[in-house]
């Protein structure tokens, strides 16, 4: 999903405006009648027929009671471009962030340092009473802070913003955004998801001359037909994004995805507001975990397939597992890693995902170029054997496969 970012500050060149029956050949007769991707959009190779007789075999023509679950990331797989991205910017450029509680940054979140909680506060002040929007349409230096912290995860002055957490189960500046809506309903930041989302789509690639810019976002297409195609299918289509909940609510909604179809990053609620509390999962620490790397497992397990406790950190039965899963980054390694059918992988050329997604070790990998603006070939290899794996504590090591067997390191083959 979400790693590496597509800053808001990136410049972008570009483009066009719950178990599964085990994968068997469909019977002929059934599969005529199948839903079909749309033959008119080209994905790379042979990865829509690929798709497509998955679909046959696995959805409802071949098994006509079942309802295989399908799971989503969504920025940059669904979309070109981080849809939370989108939300800090509208948020920045329309004075929208509240004054912390109690004048206090630390307030946002339990892993920012002391650092950035002075930071913070020296370039928005105290002169806005708590609970009053911080006026960064105007100030400049305190949008600017914020929007470091948030994108660079340093202050303006270089110091590291966050410490102190699991770097598999949370990325606190992804969380920070989610937080920073505290003191809102979810309704009212539907309502600015919903301008935010308007104003992406009438964006165009210029819009980055902007300081905070508007950030352009696209729906891909082929992922449109493949959502509609698994829908008609009999498939249970969800999302999960570490991207603000109600923001993605509204962006999924034009892909058809009910309200209750979409897991993001979830603040917990007080009297009808938002707090810069997180939901919890899987008996972990309180805001210690959101949907990304293994979060997002234990999200998928706890709120999807009714795994709770610790044991949803762990990998679920296969009879319970989605049967497909898509995604774009290394946020997305282990719950696309968890499907027992096809793994989609866009490629955006995170290491520890494309690791295990050109290393195809069961042949249920499918790799594909990003739809609009493809990366061109990476020159090196991904550093598999070495470096492409990131640790609970952030050191990087080797990845493994599931046999517990280093990968080694795989050219960038698809683009």
């Amino acid at each position: 999903m979400r790693v590496p970012r597509w800053g808001i500050r990136a410049v972008l060149v570009a483009v066009p405006a719950a178990g599964v029956p085990p994968l068997a050949a469909a019977p002929p007769a059934s599969a005529a009648n199948c839903p079909t991707l749309d033959t008119r959009l080209a994905w790379y190779g042979d990865n829509r027929q690929k798709l497509q007789d998955f679909i046959n075999a696995t959805g409802s023509c071949a098994h006509p009671d079942a309802h295989p679950l399908a799971l989503f990331d969504w920025d940059n797989t669904l979309v070109k471009n981080d849809v939370g991205d989108a939300m800090m910017s509208w948020l920045l450029r329309n004075s929208r962030i509240l004054q912390p509680a109690g004048k206090k940054w630390t307030s946002t979140s339990r892993y920012l340092t002391s650092d950035a909680a002075t930071a913070l506060s020296k370039a928005c002040g105290d002169a806005t009473a708590a609970g009053s929007p911080l006026p960064t349409a105007t100030d400049t230096g305190c949008a600017d802070e914020i929007l470091s912290v948030y994108d660079e995860h340093t202050t303006t002055g270089g110091k590291a913003a966050f410490a102190g957490f699991d770097h598999r189960r949370i990325n606190p500046a992804y969380a920070w955004g989610a937080q920073l809506l505290a003191g809102y309903t979810a309704e009212e930041v539907k309502a600015f998801a919903g301008e935010a989302r308007a104003e992406s789509l009438a964006a165009s690639p210029s819009d980055s001359a902007q300081a905070i810019r508007t950030v352009w976002v696209r729906y891909y297409e082929h992922m449109r037909d493949l959502v509609g195609t698994l829908q008609k299918a009999g498939f249970d289509t969800r999302v999960v994004s570490a991207s603000p909940e109600p923001v993605v609510q509204v962006w999924a909604e034009g892909l058809g995805f009910a309200a209750d179809k979409v897991i993001g990053v979830r603040n917990k609620t007080e009297n009808g507001k938002l707090t810069a509390h997180l939901a919890d999962c899987g008996g972990a620490e309180a805001d210690s975990v959101i949907t990304y790397i293994d979060g997002k497992r234990c999200f998928v397990n706890q709120e999807i397939l009714g795994i709770k406790g610790q044991a949803a950190f762990q990998e679920a039965p296969e009879a319970k597992r989605q049967a497909f899963a898509a995604g774009d980054s290394t946020t997305d390694v282990t719950f696309v890693g968890d499907a027992t059918g096809i793994r989609l992988v866009i490629n955006r050329q995170a290491p520890e995902l494309m690791c295990h997604a050109y290393a195809n070790e069961d042949g249920k990998w499918l790799v594909n170029p990003m739809f609009i603006d493809p990366l061109p070939a990476r020159p090196c290899p991904y550093p598999c054997s070495t470096t492409a794996y990131t640790a609970s504590d952030g050191t990087a090591g080797p990845v493994h496969d599931d046999s517990g067997h280093v990968i080694p390191d795989q050219v960038d083959a698809v683009h």
